[in-house]
């Protein structure tokens, strides 16, 4: 492998990015004859090599090979197109050669005509393994290793040197070039692949480059896709020319789910269908019932089944269908088909499409328990997913020994671009877990999804790729039939924090108007969520410009929420459990839970768990424990007695030293070990550290006789994921919990929470204000309220003002000391590690009892609110808002807690409707939730009172008129 040369480049100050990689080209266009020189030594030298290599006998039985492919049919009119049109369209079905073979020829043409110093092709693929096994592909039919004239750039890897004149990579690479060169310096074709995917970087490159264009008219951009609505794309770049070459794939033999019972004989059952995960999750139990709200496309499904007739098969198969579940996956059918395929069919390699990871290593611990399957001497079982080291997910493509079956269990990501040269049979379910996004709620929602017509026929195209095939699809013809045709952009179903980001940083105005130029705009209230969010963690001012830690943040290759956390663990010298944190939160869970060993795992885990009430520092102790079994040797030892994912492990550790590298450029701490980790035995600070990144992932904590109740203030009532080790506990000593993810299923589960105290969430959590009060502070714009004696709420306040004066002068000053500030940095490590997370507040209501203060032993409880006048934003029992006095009302008349329901109606207003103990009160429109809320509880309120302003003595009129009720509901 030749000497790869690894550099970093920077815009602002000694800010990383994550464009190594893309260091810019020695040869810059110079019209010195000295230049000119180099730059025809250098192209005369690649066409010689390149010739030497074609006329050699590999290189001729190479480019037999590659004659063979339908692309090669249309070469000449592609580079004739490419050569006169600034935008062309190519669309090429699977197995023509389009990924592979277009970026040789416009290399091949440049280096031919003696321009290929000059030369410079970026060719973006949505995934990582994409761009590694194009790159090796390509190399390898140039006859080079990787890193001369053909490298690949991923995430935190890649490997290219100054001779590549072809660089593979991710989409997000490429958008990070652009952070620090606008202009493409020295770029000459840039190539889209897949671009009907529509993933959101793909749509934010389109709009990037349609504006870049007019400013580089030699540059050349080519839009590459197997199934492509090509007239779309066309337009969008002003009827850029459109070029089809079709495909060559063996004929391949499609079983739908009729089909294979009739073939297999299987009978399915109500009771046969339930996908066992091997785990007791609620929310998987909940995720196969009958989901409440359903897609458009479920219901299509539905009456397509309703419609259908089925009587050309057999009584047993008709009776299967009739009590199909169309919700489950199937885990017992795919067994079945995996053994009529090994026992039954021809050789060759079988890839089964699933929905997640979860599908995938269930289906894998069943299939490596049966009898036939389980043999690894027969059947080699290989998974393929996203979150995988690169390594382990290079496995699937090696061929197996001997006549041993391999079987890939795979997502939606083996449908395109990476070919696994021996699959004969593909296994479809129909879904895969497809990100939606709730704007009114800001709830993002990750379900299975019926796929499109167009991904359908991608992963029936893998089986014919060398030899004729077999696709199984897992359900009938009919919702086949009743698919639709592309699937939804992922920029209209997914939150845009980061693409908001990048949209600042890249200096391109206005967020809402750069949307609006994209192929299909978001929601404005989805852009309005975004900035909102980008605002509330200090990344965008009030004016929606960039902060400097939002530039800061748009550097570094992660979340912003992750960004933050990494660069706050690195100025406070608590860096060492942050980055396994971030680390952690990066990739999958390493805890592992084996179905027959649930009991011993959960016991493993919880040791790790100990006391700390927290996902976060779990992993942390496992990671440390497994990096001393490293050191001494038995680190397989220790994963395997303690139910962890070696590979997870070896993930994160890699990931830990790639963050390292980039927060090392940033120059916010130095290299010194004990330095920068001298408060990493700190764990209230860690929390602390936690907090400030997750924040505004925020969930309360009431604590019942033998349960917890969890609210958010967007959702209300939520749930954790059973594999939380806070999702086991009777009760948390913390007032709150940190998340970093909710997820909707049925109702919204919280993934990686850790409890914080009041202290945490006041000093780390965003901005805070005075309330109407003495002594009330109040967070969220009101929706968080804090309750204490003034003088408290004072330090409180003081303390938290210079703090964040000392974060922001450190990021714009990042070699300075901060212990030049030692008073203030131990007062606010004072306040953190003695809080006796007492909770001065439970969501929306005044705690009653009594509480000591943690500063003084003698202090007295905080008053009651006085008694105001009921209005939007009047004062009143409970706080300064109508939410808050209607809760407080309600709930000591012994009632559950007011339900709202808020819908968004005309000229984007939304307008809420408030049930308690059987009555609705419904509010007036307005501008946002928040507001719509507290005018229907404004409504409840002015209803209850009779109009008049609220005093102690009420209170029992409305308990009184607050008992259940027997009548149905009544209406305001």
């Amino acid at each position: 492998m030749p000497k790869v040369s690894f550099s970093r480049s920077s815009s602002y100050g000694s800010i990383a990015t994550d464009d190594g990689l893309f260091e810019q080209q020695e040869l810059q266009t110079s019209t010195s004859a000295v230049m000119e020189k180099i730059i025809k030594r250098r192209s005369l030298h690649l066409r010689s090599q390149q010739q030497a290599w074609q006329e050699s006998e590999e290189g001729q039985k190479m480019q037999a090979f590659r004659k063979s492919l339908p692309a090669y049919e249309e070469r000449d009119a592609l580079l004739t197109t490419i050569s006169q049109n600034q935008v062309v369209v190519v669309s090429g079905e699977t197995g023509c050669g389009k990924t592979t073979q277009i970026p040789q020829y416009i290399l091949e043409s440049e280096i031919e005509s003696g321009h290929g110093a000059l030369c410079n092709v970026i060719c973006t693929q949505p995934r990582r393994i994409s761009a590694m096994a194009v790159s090796e592909r390509v190399a390898a039919e140039r006859g080079e290793k990787i890193g001369e004239s053909v490298g690949y750039k991923v995430r935190l890897e890649g490997i290219k040197s100054r001779d590549t004149r072809l660089l593979f990579c991710t989409t997000g690479i490429l958008l990070r070039r652009l952070l620090v060169d606008r202009n493409l310096k020295g770029v000459t074709h840039v190539i889209v692949d897949e671009i009907h995917e529509r993933g959101m970087n793909e749509d934010f490159l389109l709009i990037v480059l349609k504006d870049l264009l007019p400013r580089r008219p030699e540059l050349r951009l080519i839009l590459m896709s197997a199934t492509l609505n090509a007239e779309l794309f066309s337009s969008y770049f002003g009827g850029a020319p459109m070029l089809q070459i079709p495909g060559f794939t063996y004929p391949v033999q499609t079983h739908f789910l009729e089909d294979v019972l009739d073939m297999t004989g299987y009978k399915l059952t109500p009771y046969n269908q339930v996908d066992d995960y091997g785990q007791d999750k609620t929310w998987k139990t909940q995720k196969q019932g009958v989901r409440k709200r359903k897609s458009r496309i479920a219901f299509v499904v539905e009456d397509a089944l309703e419609a259908a007739n089925f009587k050309e098969y057999t009584p047993q198969t008709r009776d299967s269908l009739s009590c199909w579940n169309p919700d489950l996956i199937g885990f017992n059918l795919i067994e079945n088909i995996l053994c009529h395929i090994c026992q039954k069919e021809r050789p060759g390699a079988v890839l089964v499409f699933m929905t997640g990871w979860d599908d995938i290593n269930a289906l894998k611990d069943q299939l490596q328990a049966h009898p036939h399957l389980g043999d690894q001497s027969k059947v080699l079982i290989l998974t393929c997913h996203g979150s995988m080291a690169s390594s382990d997910q290079r496995l699937i493509f090696d061929k197996p020994d001997g006549e041993v079956r391999k079987i890939v269990l795979a997502t939606n990501m083996a449908e395109t671009s990476i070919t696994i040269n021996d699959v004969v049979f593909v296994v479809d379910c129909g879904k895969a877990k497809e990100s939606s996004y709730d704007a009114l709620n800001n709830t993002p929602c990750l379900l299975p999804s019926w796929i499109s017509k167009a991904a359908a026929l991608q992963r029936r195209g893998r089986a014919g790729r060398v030899q004729p095939g077999e696709c199984y699809r897992l359900y009938p013809k009919c919702v086949y039939d009743a698919f639709a045709d592309y699937q939804l952009p992922e920029l209209l179903r997914t939150p845009l924090q980061s693409l908001c980001l990048q949209i600042k940083s890249l200096q391109l105005g206005s967020i809402s108007d750069f949307l609006s130029r994209a192929l299909q705009s978001p929601e404005l209230l989805s852009v309005q969520n975004a900035v909102e969010y980008l605002k509330i963690i200090g990344a965008l001012d009030a004016k929606e410009n960039l902060t400097i830690l939002g530039h800061h943040l748009s550097m570094l290759p992660v979340e912003p929420k992750l960004g933050k956390m990494l660069i706050l663990g690195a100025m406070f010298h608590c860096l060492d459990p942050i980055v396994t944190i971030v680390a952690g939160l990066s990739v999958r869970d390493p805890f592992l839970m084996p179905l027959d060993k649930k009991d011993l795992a959960e016991s493993a885990k919880s040791q790790f768990a100990g006391r700390y009430y927290s996902d976060h520092l779990t992993v942390v102790r496992a990671y440390e424990g497994w990096k001393e079994a490293e050191r001494e040797q038995a680190g397989y030892e220790y994963c395997w007695n303690n139910f962890l994912s070696a590979q997870t492990l070896k993930a994160i550790d890699s990931l830990r030293k790639q963050f390292l590298s980039l927060l090392m450029d940033t120059g916010l701490f130095s290299n010194d070990q004990n330095t920068c980790n001298a408060w990493s035995h700190d764990e209230h600070l860690v929390r602390a550290v936690i907090c400030a990144g997750l924040h505004p992932g925020i969930c309360s904590v009431m604590n019942k006789e033998k349960s917890v109740s969890l609210k958010t203030m967007e959702d209300g009532p939520v749930l954790l994921y059973s594999n939380s080790v806070n999702g086991k506990e009777s009760s948390i000593p913390y007032p709150w919990l940190v998340f970093n993810e909710k997820v909707k299923v049925n109702t919204v589960f919280l993934r990686d929470s850790t409890g914080i105290s009041d202290s945490i969430l006041l000093l780390f959590g965003g901005n805070i204000s005075k309330g109407g009060l003495d002594g009330h502070l109040k967070m969220l714009g009101g929706y968080l309220e804090f309750f204490m004696t003034p003088a408290l709420a004072e330090i409180y306040l003081t303390i938290k003002r210079e703090f964040d004066e000392l974060i922001q002068t450190k990021l714009l000053n990042p070699k300075m000391d901060i212990h030049c500030f030692q008073e203030l940095l131990s007062a606010v490590r004072l306040l953190v590690s003695e809080d006796r997370c007492e909770g001065r507040f439970v969501l929306n209501r005044q705690i009653i009892r009594p509480s000591t203060n943690f500063l003084t032993s003698s202090t007295p409880p905080p008053p009651a609110p006085a008694p105001g006048a009921i209005s939007r934003n009047g004062s009143g029992p409970g706080g300064d808002n109508s939410k808050s006095q209607l809760q407080t009302l309600v709930t000591r008349a012994g009632h559950e807690a007011p339900l709202y329901k808020t819908k968004q109606v005309r000229n984007i207003q939304f307008q809420s409707t408030v049930e308690f103990n059987g009555m609705e009160f419904v509010g007036q429109p307005c501008n946002n939730k928040k507001l719509a809320e507290k005018d229907a509880a404004a409504e409840a309120l002015q209803w209850l009172m009779g109009g008049k302003q609220s005093r102690p003595e009420d209170i029992e009129r409305m308990s009184a008129l607050l008992k259940p009720s027997k009548n149905k509901k009544q209406h305001r």
